[in-house]
């Protein structure tokens, strides 16, 4: 998707995109250290501020691809950049969407099965993330046909993935409300949930859409760049990529999710979002904090 950058197309838009990244780069880390000053830790705002640093990785890399379209090293560092940095934003909503699960169903969502699960989850994509990465390399440095054709089989492999996880937000929030609740909801942040439920949901249906996208992208026949598909035009990149992925990042800090989605530190059993972390458990709780970002007790307080 996008081919091969030009000057006079691409180094324009990626200045714009580099931008505005930039400004959403700005306001998560703004909001990261204002919230940590306050002990108010909320690590995905850290974690969304490195998503943008690497899209401006991404679109400085695909500048330079422009001035210089026959260096094959920036070639591959451009192509991983813009396939590798979109894999954070996954994991940010399927972290949203653990909480959520775990808020409407404690006693389930705490569990050693549900907890391995997504754990596997997490391992799948940087399994992903090695594969997508050795494959855009090695494909730089071979001709041989048959082994193009296994490049390309892992990189279907990863996309489907890829795809898939992006996904699982939507049917398991739905399978959330579907099944009964035999108590009540462990709340957590600020807001309603009703409201959380959706901000997951919108950004996911985006995140899914260009990751979906994508993946279809990829099991078309290899178009010739002389004769290129609709689907390999500049515009059709930038929107399934980029312009999606600013609405994201953007929702997330304008809808202020590091309050929404705060969680008290070492929340690691049924009731913790909303009763706390008792003092004689907090020695066992480490391993909640590792496995989930940290909040503090503002988080307590919901409305």
């Amino acid at each position: 998707m996008g081919g091969s950058p030009t000057k006079g197309v691409d180094i324009p838009i990626s200045g714009v995109f580099m931008l505005l990244f930039a400004c959403a780069a700005a306001i998560n880390m703004t909001i990261f250290q204002i919230n940590r000053r306050r002990n108010h830790k909320f690590i995905i705002s850290a974690v969304t501020f490195g998503f943008c640093m690497a899209r401006i990785m991404a679109n400085v890399l695909r500048i330079v691809w422009a001035c210089y379209p026959t260096n094959a090293r920036i070639a591959i560092a451009a192509s991983v950049f813009a396939n590798a940095g979109v894999l954070l934003l996954y994991i940010v909503n399927i972290i949203f969407f653990q909480r959520i699960l775990r808020a409407l169903h404690p006693n389930f969502g705490w569990r050693q099965p549900v907890r391995l699960a997504f754990r596997f989850l997490y391992f799948g994509v940087f399994a992903c993330l090695v594969m997508v990465i050795t494959a855009v390399v090695y494909s730089f440095y071979t001709l041989d046909t048959s082994v193009l054709s296994k490049i390309r089989d892992v990189r279907l492999v990863a996309s489907v993935y890829i795809a898939v996880l992006s996904f699982i937000p939507i049917p398991g929030i739905l399978l959330c409300l579907l099944f009964p609740r035999r108590h009540p909801t462990d709340h957590f942040g600020h807001g309603s949930m009703n409201t959380k439920i959706i901000l997951v949901l919108f950004t996911t249906t985006l995140l899914a859409l260009g990751a979906s996208f994508r993946a279809g992208v990829a099991f078309l026949p290899v178009r010739p760049t002389t004769d290129p598909g609709w689907f390999n035009h500049k515009a059709v990149f930038y929107c399934f990529s980029y312009v999606i992925e600013l609405i994201v990042v953007y929702t997330y800090a304008l809808m202020r999710m590091d309050k929404r989605f705060h969680i008290p530190n070492g929340s690691s059993a049924p009731w913790h979002y909303s009763n706390g972390v008792p003092n004689d458990t907090d020695d066992t709780n480490e391993k909640g904090a590792n496995e989930e970002p940290i909040l503090d007790e503002e988080a307590q307080r919901t409305k």
